[in-house]
């Protein structure tokens, strides 16, 4: 359903809706779906620290896929990313997918699309910078000033399940966001 204002003109959520562009937090998506939340924390998380494969949109409208440190934080779901085409791509175009690394012992995914945004908020950065820190023990130094921050809103996650390697009957869980 179009949303009109007083003057009969679309407002801005609905049009954005129409496209398929409202995402919500990681912390939205959680509470509508925890068991899914929880399997795709863990499968982010599954070498003890937040990685994936983050493709963004070249603008020659080509994917372009890079490995990334996803950090879930307060009800979001943010990465720091490094100054290059990745950093310029999210920032001209917001799309993304994002994709847990493989696992050893089967094929377990969660996979997720939607929007991102750059975050400009020193407390946030701060404390996300911390955090990046911690989950490496300290081995590592603080993202730098260039080191960009975003914020990854979700529109659709995809979990899948399986057996081990080969698994012919993978199962499949998906959820988008029910105002695209």
């Amino acid at each position: 359903m179009l949303v009109e204002d007083s003057s009969g003109s679309l407002t801005r959520i609905a049009v954005l809706r129409r496209l398929g562009a409202v995402a919500v937090t990681w912390g939205e998506f959680e509470r509508a779906e925890p068991g899914l939340a929880d399997a795709g924390r863990a499968l982010l998380y599954q070498f003890g620290v937040g990685l994936a494969f983050l493709a963004t949109v070249r603008r020659d409208g080509g994917p372009r896929v890079h490995p990334m440190c996803p950090l879930i934080h307060d009800g979001g779901l943010y990465a720091f990313i490094v100054p290059g085409p990745k950093q310029a791509d999210l920032h001209r175009d917001g799309r993304y997918a994002l994709h847990s690394f493989p696992c050893e012992d089967n094929e377990d995914a969660f996979y997720c699309t939607g929007r991102a945004q750059a975050v400009d908020d020193p407390a946030t950065r701060r404390a996300l910078a911390e955090l990046f820190v911690a989950e490496r023990s300290g081995g590592v130094a603080a993202p730098a000033s260039g080191d960009h921050l975003f914020s990854f809103g979700l529109q659709r996650c995809l979990l899948t399940r399986t057996t081990g390697h080969g698994d012919p009957s993978p199962q499949h869980t998906i959820w988008h966001n029910a105002s695209t």
